[in-house]
C-alpha cells in the first residue's frame, strides 16, 4: 500500500504542476475566446488562430518526431469545424515501445512548451531586458533547497517584478513591443490543451505511473532526492509562469474589449 501511495506522490511531483497549469491555461483560453467572439463575432478565433494554431500543432509534431512516432497527417490551420477543431496532427507509434508510449504524455502537453519557447524567443529579440530578468529568476531557482513562506514570497515577488519589466513605460515607447504583445496574445490564446490532447497525454501518464510503480517495488526510487524534486518543480513552474502571465493578460484584454463593445 505504501508503494502505491508513494508512486501516486512521485507521479504528482513529476507531472502535477504541468497538468495544473495546463488546466489553468484551458480556463483562461476558453474565456478569452468567448470574449473575443462577443467583441468581433464567431470568426474572431481566426484572428489569433493564424499564428497560435500552427505553433500549437507544430509543437505536437516536433515532440512526435522526438519520441519516434510516425506522423500520418498534419493540418496546421483550418476554419473551425463542427467540433471547433482548427488544426490537428495524426500520428502512430509502436505500442510495444515504452519510450514511444511515454511520448504520448509529452506529445499531448507539447503546445504548452512550444508556446512558451516561442514567447521566450520573442522576448529575447524584442524585449531583451525582460528576457534577462526571466533567465535570472530561473537561475536563482536552481539554488533553492527548501520551500518555506519567505522563499515562496520571494518567488512571487520575482514574477511581479518581471511583469513590471515587461510592461515598463520604455517598452511602450518601442513599436516592436506591440508586435510582441499581439503575437504573444495569439500564441497564448491557443496554448492550452484540447480534449484530444488530454486524452493522448493521459495514455502516456498511465505508463509513467506504471514505470514508477515498478521502480518503487524494486526500491530504486530511493536515489531520487527530495531536494531534486523541489528544484525540478520550481524550475518547471517558473518556466510555465510565462504562459500563465501572458494568458492572464490575454484574458484581461478580452474583458476590456468586451466591456468597450
Amino acid at each position: 500500500m505504501k508503494i502505491l501511495e508513494r508512486t501516486f506522490v512521485e507521479t504528482f511531483y513529476l507531472t502535477g504542476m504541468i497538468i495544473l497549469i495546463g488546466l489553468i491555461l484551458g480556463v483562461l483560453r476558453n474565456n478569452s475566446i468567448k470574449n473575443f467572439q462577443r467583441s468581433f463575432g464567431s470568426n474572431a478565433v481566426m484572428i489569433t488562430g493564424f499564428i497560435g494554431v500552427p505553433i500549437h500543432e507544430l509543437s505536437h509534431a516536433i515532440f512526435a518526431v522526438l519520441f519516434g512516432h510516425k506522423i500520418t497527417k498534419i493540418k496546421l490551420l483550418q476554419k473551425p469545424d463542427e467540433n471547433g477543431v482548427m488544426g490537428y496532427v495524426q500520428h502512430g507509434y509502436n505500442q510495444n515501445s515504452i519510450y514511444q508510449q511515454i511520448g504520448n504524455f509529452f506529445i499531448g502537453i507539447a503546445p504548452i512548451f512550444g508556446g512558451v519557447f516561442s514567447i521566450i524567443a520573442l522576448m529575447k529579440f524584442i524585449i531583451p531586458r525582460a528576457y534577462n530578468s526571466f533567465i535570472n529568476i530561473l537561475f536563482r531557482s536552481l539554488h533553492i533547497t527548501v520551500l518555506n513562506k519567505s522563499i515562496i514570497e520571494g518567488i512571487i515577488n520575482s514574477y511581479l517584478g518581471l511583469i513590471k519589466v515587461i510592461f515598463s513605460l520604455k517598452n511602450f515607447e518601442n513599436p516592436y513591443f506591440y508586435v510582441f504583445l499581439f503575437i504573444s496574445i495569439c500564441i497564448s490564446s491557443h496554448i492550452s490543451l484540447s480534449s484530444a490532447d488530454i486524452k493522448g497525454a493521459s495514455r502516456g501518464l498511465c505508463v509513467i505511473f506504471i514505470i514508477l510503480l515498478i521502480l518503487n517495488a524494486l526500491n530504486l526510487t530511493k536515489y531520487i532526492l527530495a531536494i531534486d524534486l523541489i528544484k525540478y518543480n520550481i524550475l518547471i513552474t517558473g518556466f510555465l509562469m510565462i504562459s500563465v502571465i501572458l494568458s492572464t493578460i490575454t484574458f484581461l484584454v478580452s474583458l476590456i474589449l468586451t466591456s468597450i463593445k
